[in-house]
Order: structure tokens, then sequence, then C-alpha cells
């Protein structure tokens, strides 16, 4: 982060997230030049960053949407979505939001079990509309990722076994209302390693070819592509092309078949950066604490995820010191990182909390009663010091 971007948050209240667009927009470029190479349809998941700029952003490259409520059907379609590149996942769908979907005519349903079908059918009718669904497969590949965010082994909540896709099949025939157009598949988050993307692609393949004629146009095959968070100056772009050449090298469609990937972290996850202010130093028997204004309410995933984030001072040029970073939350997990070299703290530094773009924001919360975390731009216009103490 440059001197003169620094310099210009000194005036600003604290906590906030910021959002270099430039890198966002660099980032969404790649990722769709990379699946256009092999006509890949690309979805952004909402859940990672819900924020209408960061949405208006992925729109403007004609990327769509990849949601799991009606809220979030409703803000893509406001921030420049067309509907028609809008999936809808989830396995809590009420018969509301199904109603919002079919309104909007949205592309597909991703559907995770026969009750779901059957409400879905049932709305359907009841409202004129024919609902395009993708039943969603759980393939049991293990992403060897967190287990909060592992979704494709088979003691996960999502999608049908593969010994019940038979029936799921019929039952999608048979329900009125409802036109079977593909087969859906999500692994997991935050997956560095390919090994369970082509272990995804080989299940595939086997399942299509156990289908035998029953070929459908839509795959989706989700999203969890991760990003580097210890080092995200170093690698600021996941791997998008070696990301895309595994499906493309390794999966086999049939013929007319379209594939459609769910991106969500890592499109955004490296432009978001959490600012926070430091408000005291303790010096205990065995640990130093460095205690920002920005808590685990801010920014969740350490506590929920044992998640780490690069942390940084920006405003000291003093010899390191270990510290825990902490928050003012009254919990023992609203802790940042634990024992991290900083260039020593003083109040009133401001402490960067890197790679935040993703599941940051979209997660934050008013516990404690605490304001919902601040949103700047690198590209807002600048502020007099006057009015930025005000905001």
């Amino acid at each position: 982060m440059d001197t003169k971007t620094i310099e210009s948050f000194r005036n600003l209240r604290t906590p906030f997230y910021y959002y270099d667009m430039n890198l966002l927009d660099t980032t969404l470029r790649a990722a769709s030049a990379a699946a256009a190479r092999h006509g890949y349809e690309l979805h952004y998941a909402l859940k990672a960053n819900p924020n209408p700029r960061v949405v208006r952003a992925v729109a403007a490259r004609g990327i769509g949407a990849d949601c799991v409520s009606g809220n979030e059907i409703r803000r893509a379609i406001r921030c420049g979505v067309p509907p028609r590149q809008i999936v809808y996942a989830g396995v809590g769908k009420t018969d509301r939001e199904i109603a919002i979907a079919l309104r909007e005519d949205i592309l597909c349903f991703n559907c995770e079990s026969l009750p779901e079908l059957r409400v879905i059918g049932s709305v359907a009718r009841r409202t004129g509309r024919v609902a395009r669904v993708a039943l969603r497969v759980n393939p049991n590949v293990d992403a060897h990722t967190h287990r909060y965010i592992t979704t494709g082994t088979e003691e996960n909540k999502f999608g049908f076994p593969v010994a019940d896709l038979p029936e799921a099949i019929a039952a999608c025939r048979e329900t009125p209302n409802v036109r079977l157009v593909g087969l859906h598949f999500h692994v997991g988050s935050q997956i560095t390693d390919l090994a369970p993307f082509r272990d995804l692609c080989d299940r595939v393949n086997e399942l299509q070819q156990s289908l035998g004629t029953t070929s459908l146009p839509y795959v989706n095959v989700g999203g969890g592509l991760g990003i580097d968070y210890r080092e995200p100056d170093t690698h600021p772009l996941p791997d998008f092309e070696a990301y895309f050449d595994t499906f493309a090298t390794r999966l086999r469609l049939h013929p007319g078949q379209r594939l459609h990937f769910e991106l969500g972290r890592s499109l955004v996850g490296q432009c978001g950066t959490l600012v926070a202010r430091a408000l005291y130093v303790k010096e205990g028997a065995a640990k130093n604490f460095a205690i920002i204004d920005a808590g685990m309410n801010d920014l969740l995933r350490p506590a929920l995820y044992q998640a780490v984030h690069p942390i940084e001072n920006l405003t000291s040029a003093e010899p390191p010191r270990p510290y825990d970073v902490v928050g003012p939350v009254c919990e023992s997990a609203d802790r940042f990182a634990a024992d991290v070299l900083l260039p020593a703290v003083r109040r009133g530094d401001l402490i960067a909390i890197r790679a935040c773009g993703a599941y940051g924001e979209s997660m934050a919360s008013r516990y404690n009663l605490r304001p919902l975390v601040r949103t700047r731009f690198s590209d807002d216009p600048p502020r007099h010091a006057s009015e930025a103490a005000r905001q």
C-alpha cells in the first residue's frame, strides 16, 4: 500500500474495509479471459462479498451471479446482473425466495433434496411458472480444507448422494412445472491444490457415463479456488489458467453441454483490507497485546475458521516486537493473530489486516451493539479532514 493511500487513512474513522478497485478489475479481467478461452460461463458467489460497488464491478465484466438467498438475487439484479445469468443454490430456500427467483426468471435452481424439489414444483405451479432445475450431486470428494468449508463429502448437508440420483431424475420428470436442465457440484472452499478438482472431474465423468443417454445441457462444477492469504502481494491473483485448464483437459463434456463455475473468494479476496486503529498496547508477563478498534464482529474468519490473515502496522518504522492482535469484543476468541511480529505499536497506529475482500464485510455483525463496519474504495474522491471526521 503506497504512502499517499496510507496518509489518506489518517483522518478517517476506523475500522473500515478498503477495496482496491484496480486490483479487483485486474482479477475479474484475468478470470474472464481464462474462462473465455474454453467457452466457460462464470457466476460470482455473492456470499463472498455482496457490497454493491463490488457486485456492479463484477456485472460490468459480464459475469453472472451465484446466489443463496432471495435478497442476494435482488442485489445481483439491482447491480446489473441479468436474471438469466443467475443461479440459485442453498439447502433451505423458502417458498417466498423461490417465488422471487421464479418471478425474475433466473437461469437455474440448484436443487439439493427431493423435498425441496417438490416445493419448487408447487410454487412454480401456483405462480404459473416453469422452474429450470439442476440437481446438486454430492460427489464424495474431499477438498482437504477446513471442515466448515468442505461441502462435497458424504457427511455434509449438501446435495444428493450419487446413489439417489436416478430417483431424483425421475422425480424431476414427474413433477409438473419443473424442467431438469443440468447437474451441479461443489466440493468446498479455499482449495489451493488442484488435486480435488481433478478428482471432481473424474467423478463427473463417471457419473455422466453411468447416466448413458441422459445428457443435460448444463453442468456446474461450483467454485472453491483459493487465494494466497500469507503473501497477498507476491500472489495477488490466483492461477486461473491452471484452474480452468484442469477442467479443460480432465472433464469430458457431452456435445452441447456448457460448463459453469461459481467463483467467489478467488475474484474478490485479495482486493480487500480491514483498516483499524490501535487503541491500547497492553504489556503482560508473557505477551504483548495490541488492542485495535476492529473486532470479530467486523472480521469473523479468524475466530470461526482459525484463519490466518497478514497483519501490518502501516504507520510505524520502529523495530518489530511480537504481539497478539486482539479486538474490543468481550470474547476470548476476538483475536486476529498470536505472536505476530509488527513494528512497535503505539496508540493511534493504523493496523491493516490484509486479504479480507471475501467473507469479511459479508459476515460482519452488530455483536456487542457495535456499528456495522464502514467501507472505502480506492477510486473514492478525496475527503477533507473535517468531512472524514464526521463519517
